[in-house]
């Protein structure tokens, strides 16, 4: 039988990608992917930001709304960040189609990977109902997003 791939945020396989040049490896998330074939991808990394970088939140929305071009992504210093996360997404489910995943695990609560809940954009921890660009982007896609058990 043929392992079926699945599309993982690069920092949950030990990847150090997040903004903070860490990764969040996951002993749960690798007993969910037992018999599957993980294939790590950054968004952030794959539209063009450096690691580590400025911590980014969304402004005015979660992911779908930065998709319709009505809220945006900013860092914690106000710059604009919206394109590379934009970018970044598509890349992302360009990466997804070509491997074959019709699934992807994801980073919780990421401004990319966030799925149900994103943080609030006043970067003091507030939680909202949300998801991440790339969450969203793989939505209307008929990727169906899991976010990473144990993180």
């Amino acid at each position: 039988m043929e392992s079926v791939p699945v599309l993982v945020s690069a920092c949950l396989r030990g990847i150090p990608c997040r903004w903070d040049g860490g990764a969040k490896p996951s002993a749960a998330l690798d007993t969910l992917l037992a018999g599957r074939t993980p294939v790590p991808f950054c968004p952030e990394q794959a539209g063009g930001l450096a690691t580590p970088r400025r911590p980014a939140e969304l402004v005015g929305g979660d992911g779908h709304a930065v998709l319709d071009g009505t809220a945006r992504v900013v860092d914690d210093t106000g710059t604009d960040v919206t394109e590379p996360f934009v970018d970044g997404a598509r890349r992302a489910l360009a990466a997804a189609r070509e491997a074959g995943c019709a699934e992807a695990v994801l980073m919780p609560r990421s401004p990319s990977c966030g799925r149900g809940q994103v943080y609030d954009g006043s970067f003091g921890g507030g939680l909202v109902p949300g998801d991440g660009v790339t969450a969203a982007l793989f939505a209307r896609h008929g990727i169906t997003v899991t976010p990473a058990p144990g993180v």
